[in-house]
């Protein structure tokens, strides 16, 4: 395992976590919904540092050291399922290279930085949280970060209309836990402000489990044979949000973007 230095951001979380076991008991049945299926409606929150980088890696300076420890990076042991075959993701070598690449200009290439939307399965572990919103026929994930938000289609199971930025999700039960599939990916969003990333052939499956009545596991295997050479898994746990007014808040980030995105286009004063 190689532990790396890692860059940016200007929101700072306290929490490190691993690819962690979530602590449960074995014998726990979630509430039943109207249709008997596990009740997974909440407000939801990674808390870990899988948003600076999904495989281990140590603390350090963000990339604009004039802003000291404002944008510092967190260590974290990592998200990846370590089965046998290490805990960094198994990158072909060509994909290696753009991802070392990504890294370098990650101000000019992280979606993210750009308020793009996030992508899958990023999304679900921003320091921002999610709202989980459950019916039968559909289920809604709906993102504080950018307003994102994915439409889960339970019982119409069809192929991607067209590539977007956060593919196109088909769902059904494994007995109590949710399995989403998820393809249709326009290949432009990455995992993380590490530069690791995928291509259009991305393919995810995402298993939601509820494990107590304040944590869910969050499995998510991934494919994507143009950059991987085999598949593989990330675990965490998603924590509920239990503040009496936990809600989804507004986070328009375009608005605070503008200028970086199309500050080049501007009229310059003529002299």
């Amino acid at each position: 395992m190689t532990i790396r230095v890692c860059i940016l951001t200007v929101v700072t979380v306290g929490v490190l976590a691993a690819a962690p076991a979530v602590a449960q008991s074995p014998e726990y049945r979630a509430p039943r919904g109207p249709d008997g299926r596990p009740d997974l409606n909440g407000i939801w929150q990674a808390l870990n540092t899988a948003h600076w980088d999904v495989e281990p890696h140590a603390a350090g300076p963000s990339v604009v050291r004039e802003l000291g420890t404002l944008s510092a990076v967190p260590g974290g042991l990592g998200v990846i399922v370590d089965d046998g075959d290490g805990d960094e993701i198994p990158y072909r070598p060509e994909a290696l290279a753009a991802r070392d690449e990504n890294r370098v200009h990650q101000l000019e290439r992280d979606p993210v930085i750009k308020c793009y939307l996030p992508g899958v399965p990023r999304g679900m572990y921003m320091p921002f949280p999610v709202q989980i919103i459950q019916s039968q026929q559909h289920i809604m994930i709906v993102h504080e970060y950018a307003g994102a938000v994915r439409t889960i289609y339970m019982d119409d199971h069809t192929e991607a209309p067209a590539d977007s930025w956060m593919g196109w999700s088909n769902g059904h039960w494994d007995g109590d836990t949710l399995v989403v599939d998820t393809t249709g990916f326009n290949g432009m969003t990455w995992f993380d402000r590490s530069g690791n990333f995928h291509s259009g052939a991305l393919h995810v499956v995402e298993r939601i489990t509820a494990r107590s009545p304040e944590t869910l596991l969050y499995e998510v295997t991934i494919e994507d044979p143009n950059v991987f050479t085999r598949p593989w898994q990330m675990r965490m746990p998603l924590y509920r949000r239990v503040e009496e007014n936990a809600r989804i808040l507004e986070f328009r980030c375009v608005e605070f973007v503008e200028d970086l995105i199309y500050g080049h286009l501007a009229k310059q004063p003529s002299r």
